[in-house]
């Protein structure tokens, strides 16, 4: 049996008055086969057709005999390696890849596995950017041009430096850039790969930190009730949400403060007060509550507009969740909606901002100079950010909003006394008719109200009164006489 011998061939092409020369691997039983062989590995790799009238002039040399003291000018073609740029949500990487003119799609995702830790059966990879924008397991099926694991690199046209789009399935942690190291009077050189892994960037966040949303049904009919009945949905009105978080990320809210506030078809501004807000804060840590999060209404004339929040809402929504801390707030929205009748339902929906959002809003990426001819339904950033495998400095909203899940339920506390701050001012008289009002409850649950306990703190000590009202109020348990008859001494002077 003949045994096959491998060879180096050397090519001169002449193009154009210009000399070519070429090194081309070749394993073959026969000398004479060589030159067919060696001519369609020069046509894969140089992607030109197997014509041997291109091959002016070349000589087989045993591959065991070569060595680089013949050629000095030129590489070994088997060792010969290529860096591939591959851009995933996380950013932009390199891979190298040994010998990719004999390297399958199979073996690059090895590659990629080994190179970047994304395992093989996560990755699907496309010379399309199109791919980054896929939002589900379905929409990955269209990139079929990389599906089959025995093509070769050669067939997809690929050159050193060129860029794949990869998307994985799964969580990794990605290496972070390496401490500063100044090299020079200067510094570190930076490359482009360096500039745009500083970027950042701004992806879907699927997943909310708030499992749910539970709103008590009182206190959101008694705010929902306001804006349809007394507004109209014609001016924005808004609150903070007050209520628990359990460990499993559940919130319920459990009344709604409105802060002093102006509204108008497209803006709220709070006038925030430190001192009231100071007398909610002694309530809320009495009653064993938190601030949770802030809710909000859309005005009529906003809902024929194609947005889900606009780009002062997104603003305003980012900077109260950034100043809470919480990584459970809930961001809510009232607002009117045409049903199967053509009337009109009020409508509520919750979400969180992104962390993304709140980073940017931290870190003052925000451009908060909005102006009245600026698409309510985009963002605009001082800087460029990445948005799929573009950047912009307009972020469609929607890439902010996470969703969460709505449910209600009946709390510890009523929403009938008149709520604050409000077009009619809440005065001792309305103190009065509410104690006649629930005369026949116990006198625990006629103060079970955070806005009658809003009114009586105004008038009480805040480090003893207060509390002690509101330890009666979280357990339910019986008002001491002294307190009952200061509260309706109150009542008694309107």
């Amino acid at each position: 049996m003949i045994k096959a011998k491998s060879y180096i061939v050397s090519f001169s092409l002449h193009i154009k008055r210009c000399r070519f020369h070429f090194l081309v691997p070749c394993h073959c039983h026969y000398p004479f086969a060589v030159d067919g062989e060696a001519s369609l590995r020069f046509a894969k790799l140089f992607r030109y057709s197997p014509n041997p009238l291109f091959f002016l002039n070349y000589s087989p040399i045993p591959h065991s005999s070569y060595s680089n003291s013949q050629f000095p000018n030129a590489r070994n073609p088997r060792s010969f390696t290529m860096m591939l740029r591959i851009r995933s949500r996380d950013g932009l990487e390199r891979v190298t890849v040994d010998n990719p003119h004999i390297t399958t799609i199979s073996q690059l995702k090895t590659i990629i596995q080994t190179q970047l830790g994304i395992p093989v059966q996560n990755q699907t990879l496309s010379t399309n950017q199109n791919l980054l924008l896929a939002k589900s397991p379905q929409d990955l099926l269209r990139f079929t041009d990389m599906s089959n694991p025995d093509a070769f690199l050669p067939s997809l046209n690929l050159s050193h430096g060129s860029i794949l789009f990869l998307s994985y399935e799964g969580e990794r942690r990605v290496a972070g850039p390496a401490a500063f190291n100044p090299a020079g009077s200067f510094g570190r050189k930076m490359t482009m790969d360096d500039l745009i892994a500083k970027q950042m960037r701004v992806t879907r966040q699927e997943n909310p930190h708030c499992e749910l949303v539970s709103f008590d049904r009182d206190c959101a009919n008694a705010f929902q009730h306001y804006v349809n009945e007394t507004l109209a949905f014609a001016v924005k009105r808004g609150g903070f949400m007050y209520g628990t978080v359990t460990e499993e990320g559940k919130v319920e809210v459990n009344f709604i403060y409105e802060p002093p506030q102006q509204g108008t078809e497209e803006n709220l501004l709070f006038f925030r007060d430190p001192e009231e807000e100071k007398l909610v804060e002694a309530i809320t840590v009495g009653l064993g509550m938190r601030k949770v999060g802030f809710i909000f209404t859309q005005t009529v004339s906003q809902d024929k507009k194609d947005y889900t929040l606009s780009n002062r809402e997104v603003l305003q929504a980012a900077e109260y969740h950034a100043e809470s801390g919480l990584k459970e707030w809930v961001t809510a929205v009232v607002k009117l909606e045409v049903n199967e009748d053509m009337g009109a339902d009020v409508h509520f929906e919750a979400f969180q901002m992104s962390d993304v959002c709140v980073r940017l809003f931290k870190e003052g990426w925000f451009e908060t100079d909005i102006k009245e001819d600026d698409d309510p339904k985009l963002s605009k950033m001082k800087k460029d950010v990445v948005v799929g495998v573009k950047d912009t400095r307009e972020v469609d909203n929607d890439f902010f909003l996470v969703v969460v899940k709505i449910f209600d339920h009946q709390g510890p506390l009523s929403s009938t006394f008149p709520i604050e701050n409000r077009n009619t001012q809440v005065t001792m008289k309305a103190l009065r008719n509410h104690l006649e009002r629930t005369k026949n409850l116990p006198f625990v649950k006629r103060i079970s109200d955070f806005h009658l306990l809003l009114v009586l703190s105004r008038a009480l000590d805040l480090t003893a009164d207060v509390p002690a009202l509101t330890e009666c109020v979280q357990t339910q348990t019986a008002v001491p006489e002294g307190y009952q008859i200061l509260i309706e001494s109150m009542a008694s002077t309107a």
